[in-house]
């Protein structure tokens, strides 16, 4: 057990050296705080651009200001693409993307990719950690035996523990330090090393019974929301039938003080969470003969809502003489939510490809993406469009697919031709108005 102590020591002296793998919107954010705290951090990422503005003192993510990247340098940080200085930490921490491929199956080939680069070089007395959101038994079956091949038992000599990232860009409620952590670990001694190392930079640590528990956890969480959002946006089609406005049903329904929990409609589904993730529960559950008809469901509604918004955007236009072909129309925003720069899964993207499709002359506007970024899924070769009387006026529809603060919907009613309002923003009835 000396292996565990002395890892659980230097982790409580701020000793311990912290390596993450993998520097986004998970990574990212862990690493400030470890800084924070005054652990010596290396930041390993593919990405030879984002180690070179790391090292140089700059962020690359919207939410996290290039101070914060300034001084973890200061308290140590450095980034690097090497595999290699893995053997250099003490605790190696996993925060890679888990996408769906073309068959909407779980693609692991980052995960496996990421560990089969650090397997050549862990060492005895380290701690490996998953951040991954992924199927019940990933780490069990995935990671356990490629670390146990290399002459090293877990539990005893080395420790290997799975704990979801819970990150929330834009939540200005809660950041990093104050979301709770769950840590499940393969043994007992696992766990109690990675409860240690969370500890450190995280006020509430979940310890649970085992890695696939902590697993299943994460996928709960976002399948209740995929869940609630497809039921909301399936009540939003019945109400729009029936005339009436979902975001006030919703908000006088938000005043009852137990038993409802507000989950608001949109064009669709968006971020690398919620669309992608209870996929990967489907994918396994099969393999335990299980149907799971509830999650599909949802999420058969949920990636429905882009054509059902088109078609709102259609029958709009039809009523005042023109064809979504050969109209110019203009989508507001291309994150996924509001007031972050992060355009992964957008419905927007979904809503760009259906106008391109059907002949529109589209743009669109968002202040986070002055380029159309690179996306493996999506390709447009589009800038943003400023925001003025004279260009909204110029446009037969804009189409409101992400509410930004920035945007001055004012300004924006006032000039429109028309408008399409995914997100409730224009809650009174207007000519040029139509919710959908």
């Amino acid at each position: 057990m000396h292996y565990q102590q002395t890892l659980i020591e230097k982790l409580n002296k701020r000793s311990a050296v912290i390596g993450i793998v993998g520097l986004g919107y998970v990574g990212l954010p862990l690493m400030i705080r470890f800084a924070e705290e005054g652990f010596k951090v290396i930041g390993i990422d593919i990405d030879e651009s984002k180690v070179s503005k790391l090292n140089a003192g700059k962020s690359y993510i919207e939410h996290i200001p290039a101070e914060a990247i300034r001084r973890s340098r200061k308290a140590g940080f450095r980034a690097t693409a090497n595999f290699a200085d893995a053997k250099k930490a003490d605790a190696l921490i996993i925060c890679v993307p888990t996408p769906l491929d073309n068959h909407r199956e779980p693609d692991m080939s980052y995960v496996i990719g990421t560990v089969d680069s650090l397997t050549p070089h862990i060492r005895a007395g380290q701690l490996m950690s998953l951040e991954s959101t992924t199927y019940p038994g990933t780490t069990d079956e995935e990671l356990l035996p490629r670390i146990e091949a290399r002459g090293l038992t877990v539990g005893k000599n080395y420790f290997l523990t799975f704990s979801p990232e819970r990150e929330d860009p834009g939540n200005q409620k809660f950041n990093t330090r104050t979301i709770p952590k769950v840590c499940g670990g393969i043994t007992p001694a696992c766990l109690q090393a990675g409860v240690a190392l969370y500890s450190a930079i995280i006020d509430q640590v979940v310890p649970v019974s085992s890695t696939r528990v902590a697993e299943m956890t994460k996928l709960l969480e976002n399948i209740h929301r995929s869940v609630n959002i497809g039921l909301v946006n399936e009540m939003k089609i019945v109400s729009d039938r029936m005339g009436i406005d979902i975001h006030e049903v919703i908000k006088a329904a938000s005043t009852k003080p137990f038993g409802f929990v507000p989950y608001q409609p949109g064009p669709g589904l968006g971020g690398h969470c919620i669309p992608i993730d209870p996929f990967y529960l489907t994918w396994k559950a099969r393999e335990y003969g299980v149907h799971t008809r509830f999650i599909e469901l949802a999420g058969e509604v949920n990636s429905g809502m882009p054509e059902w918004v088109i078609g709102k955007l259609n029958d709009a236009l039809n009523d005042r003489g023109k064809s979504v072909k050969g109209s110019k129309v203009l989508v507001l925003g291309l994150a996924y939510k509001k007031d972050v720069d992060d355009s992964r899964e957008s419905p927007s993207c979904v809503l760009l490809e259906l106008l391109r499709d059907r002949g529109a002359k589209f743009s669109y506007s968002d202040p986070y993406f002055p380029i159309f970024p690179k996306m493996r899924e999506h390709k447009f070769d589009l800038k943003s469009v400023a925001l003025t009387p004279k260009t909204i006026a110029a446009y037969d529809c804009i189409l409101l697919a992400t509410n930004h603060t920035a945007f001055d919907y004012k300004m924006i009613k006032k000039h429109a031709q028309l408008i399409v309002d995914t997100r409730g923003v224009y809650p009174q009835p207007a000519k040029n108005v139509v919710k959908a």
